[in-house]
């Protein structure tokens, strides 16, 4: 009898750790908030420019709020994007919020949404990052996702006062 189970036992074991290696995606993150469940995020705004420092990457900070249609629409983009998912999730420390700040930082030019700010890792705002618009700098919408790539290429590399 031993010697029937033991075959069935060790196929069973086999079954099941293959299926296990078989499933490499992440759980969804609640942080994600629907911008990217396969992108690591941080929680506040401390702990990314604590973790932009250390790791040398950028902080990109993304301002939205849960019922506004333009929020919405981008984040549909950001979240469909395979390019703007792989470069966030490899080469960025990702925060998104959804409450306004009080840091001056966070908003230069007023508290619109949506509205994405990158961070360079000496902790300086990229002011020379923006979006389309002059009357909203760090605005974009969905038909914007090609500038928005580039500007995230753009802020992969330091000022060159920063070098």
């Amino acid at each position: 009898m031993l010697r029937l189970f033991a075959p069935l036992f060790l196929l069973l074991v086999a079954v099941t750790s293959s299926i296990g290696t078989a499933i490499t995606k992440r759980p969804p993150q609640t942080l994600s908030r629907g911008w990217g469940d396969d992108i690591t995020w941080v929680q506040s705004y401390e702990e990314g420019l604590n973790k932009a420092k250390k790791s040398n990457k950028p902080l990109m900070i993304i301002h939205h709020l849960q019922d506004c249609r333009h929020c919405l629409a981008l984040k549909k983009a950001f979240a469909e994007n395979e390019e703007i998912q792989a470069m966030a999730d490899k080469d960025f420390i990702m925060l998104n919020l959804i409450h306004e700040t009080t840091d001056k930082n966070l908003a230069p030019d007023g508290h619109y949404v949506p509205r994405i700010i990158f961070v360079d890792p000496s902790l300086t705002v990229r002011a020379d990052i923006v979006g389309r618009y002059s009357n909203r700098l760090y605005a974009y919408e969905p038909q914007n996702i090609q500038l928005l790539i580039e500007n995230m290429k753009k802020s992969k590399h330091l000022l060159p006062s920063e070098l």
